[in-house]
């Protein structure tokens, strides 16, 4: 059983975006640009680190190059069993898995970042990564230390972060250092994440959220909160707004994808710092991190091809002899017609008729007949011969 890891902040890179200009995936960057109206592809070619470090810009990155990776993975056949993603590659997570549309996790993801940025800049803080210490030891040297300092992400077996003002990490990493820590190493974010200091960030998340059409995940998504998956589109509300304040039990995370079958685990996106965490956490499971389009072909010509949605012919998909599916066009975001916008299933159909657009190619049905079923959802981001839409001819 695949499983598929999505990063959070701190996985950004100056540059990371190059290895992909030339690939049909970079249409991702060119949609999710078009859609905020800002120059993504600036922050993915030609930004400096200083730059990316910057809360809002690190989270935009990072979400929109796991997106293109997994874009790619989809294009080579590769489908996961599960998803979870560390922090803010949890909008990835629920986004790969139909819970969020593009649209939504784009501006999701711009209010999240934006309020973290405003609440690091109105409570100062760092994390650091503490290895070599237990959960039990780094809580003991987060109360030594005092202050505003709390456990963030409990990660892997001895690697834990903590979070919070910068004077009370610093206390709390020489507290970590004399109750046996080996190595404590500043993390490059520029806030004090999963603490109580970012409660600020929750009112400007809350109002994207109101705003937001969160639909129940396709695939099963464990959350960082409790470690487990959830499946109501209310819970998942509840969950991202917790989320900013509460540690990351990744650990568990990851325990939980194998209890429930994982044996094999891929981080999709900009670094590789989930395989690793994957491979100390889980030693029997096979971890493998994926970020360039060589390392989409090698890995997807070592598996036998799983596709999500059966790729067909433009004219669609013979399913029986009176059933036929509509099909994308091309790749891009789905939007359907006004008509579409609501389920229509046990309605009529005719040839010719415009369904909606995937990017700016309009979809008309070639065929006449019934909805049987709506596959595609507004939003969705589309391949091409992607179903879209179930149709009875009879």
């Amino acid at each position: 059983m695949l499983a598929f890891t999505f990063p959070g902040q701190g996985s950004q890179r100056p540059g990371m975006g190059r290895p992909w200009i030339d690939h049909d995936s970079w249409a991702v960057v060119d949609e999710a640009s078009d859609i905020l109206q800002l120059d993504l592809a600036h922050l993915l070619l030609d930004a400096g680190a200083d730059e990316l470090t910057a809360t809002a810009n690190a989270q935009l990155a990072t979400f929109v190059t796991s997106l293109m990776v997994l874009d790619a993975l989809r294009r080579a056949g590769v489908a996961p069993a599960a998803y979870a993603g560390h922090s803010l590659g949890e909008y990835t997570a629920l986004t790969a898995a139909g819970g969020l549309s593009f649209t939504d996790g784009l501006r999701l993801v711009q209010a999240r970042g934006q309020g973290m940025q405003a609440a690091a800049a109105a409570h100062p803080g760092t994390m650091v990564a503490v290895l070599g210490l237990d959960d039990d030891g780094a809580e003991q040297a987060c109360r030594q230390a005092g202050g505003e300092v709390w456990v963030a992400n409990l990660n892997a077996p001895g690697q834990v972060v903590l979070s919070g003002a910068r004077e009370a990490v610093d206390a709390a990493a020489a507290a970590a250092r004399h109750l046996g820590a080996r190595r404590v190493l500043p993390i490059p974010v520029s806030g004090a994440f999963h603490t109580p200091l970012m409660a600020s960030a929750g009112e400007a998340l809350a109002a994207a959220l109101e705003a937001t059409t969160l639909r129940a995940p396709r695939i099963s998504v464990v959350a960082n909160v409790d470690a487990c998956p959830h499946h109501e589109p209310d819970e998942w509300s509840e969950l991202l707004l917790t989320q900013l304040c509460r540690p990351v039990l990744w650990r568990q995370t990851l325990t939980r994808l194998a209890d429930d079958g994982a044996s094999r685990f891929v981080e999709v996106g900009a670094g590789g710092v989930l395989s690793g965490l994957a491979r100390r956490t889980l030693p029997q499971a096979v971890a493998t991190s994926i970020g360039t389009p060589e390392e989409v072909d090698v890995f997807a010509a070592a598996l036998p091809p799983v596709h999500p949605h059966p790729p067909t012919s433009p004219e669609g998909e013979h399913l029986h002899m009176a059933e036929r599916l509509v099909v994308s066009p091309a790749a891009g975001v789905f939007q359907p017609s006004e008509r579409w916008r609501e389920n229509l299933a046990g309605s009529r159909v005719e040839v010719g008729e415009v369904l909606g657009k995937v990017g700016d190619e309009e979809i008309r049905s070639r065929f006449a007949g019934v909805v049987m079923g709506i596959i595609a959802q507004d939003g969705e981001q589309l391949l091409p011969s992607q179903p879209i839409a179930w149709l009875r001819t009879a």
